[in-house]
């Protein structure tokens, strides 16, 4: 009988899968084998139970791969991200650390075109803004100003819409671009906001100590004291550079 019993579990283990510990070990990554050790990141990643640790961290890998000149593997993970917010953040993070890289137009025009249709996919409707305001911002820092444009007049919602031809315009006043940073100011549709976009670049480029970009931009402003305080700060910073001082325009 006690025979007949050992031979019944014998035959029964097969049938009853291996503990964790008993599992074969991954194999291990040198320290510096990046491939290895990104991939790693996104088993680990995966077996994270609390949702909000594993978007974020799906997030940062996600700006890793970019780096890595790996974004196709970047844009796979948006999918494996349950916030939308999360989502947004983390279109904007591969879409700054492709602008860091350099890739070349033909890449970054395949990768903002993938970056529009993940931001399409977001189900909360703030958040799918935010993503395509942070995709223009992206396109602006990679020097696509085209590209910058057209994603954000395909905004429907025109505070937003305005929001990122502002940042793109910031970007590219940044960069010292002048002429593209009136074109993005030109395509805001709301007159005191777009008072407070030409203050703003005015800024940017008399602290770039570029005064003949900078009185052209206030120029370009309606309001009379804002442009009173494009001016005063023109003045102040080449007359009292260590007392400046203007009043508030409103925020942006």
């Amino acid at each position: 009988m006690r025979i007949l019993v050992i031979a019944l579990i014998m035959l029964l283990i097969p049938l009853f899968p291996a503990r964790a510990q008993d599992l074969p070990a991954a194999p291990p990554c040198a320290g510096t084998d990046r491939t290895c050790l990104l991939k790693a990141l996104e088993t680990a990643a995966g077996n994270i139970t609390e949702s909000q640790w594993r978007d974020q961290t799906y997030r940062e890998l996600a700006k890793l791969l970019t780096h890595d000149h790996k974004p196709d593997e970047a844009v796979a993970l948006i999918d494996k991200i349950k916030e939308p917010d999360t989502k947004a953040m983390t279109i904007r993070g591969i879409g700054m650390a492709a602008a860091e890289e350099k890739l070349g137009k033909p890449a970054y025009e395949t990768l903002f075109a993938q970056l529009e249709a993940e931001a399409k996919k977001i189900d909360h409707p703030p958040s799918r803004a935010i993503a395509y305001t942070y995709i223009a911002m992206s396109q602006a820092f990679a020097g696509d100003d085209a590209g910058a444009m057209k994603t954000a007049q395909g905004m429907e919602n025109s505070a937003l819409r305005n929001k990122a031809h502002n940042e793109a315009a910031k970007i590219q006043a940044d960069r010292g671009d002048f002429d593209a940073a009136l074109a993005s100011i030109a395509a805001i549709d709301d007159p005191s906001f777009r008072d407070k976009a030409h203050f703003t670049i005015s800024k940017i480029f008399t602290d770039a100590q570029r005064y003949t970009q900078a009185l052209a931009a206030s120029d370009k402003i309606v309001n009379a004291y804002q442009r009173s305080q494009a001016l005063l700060y023109l003045l102040a910073k080449q007359i009292t550079p260590d007392e400046v001082s203007v009043g508030p325009v409103g925020g942006q």
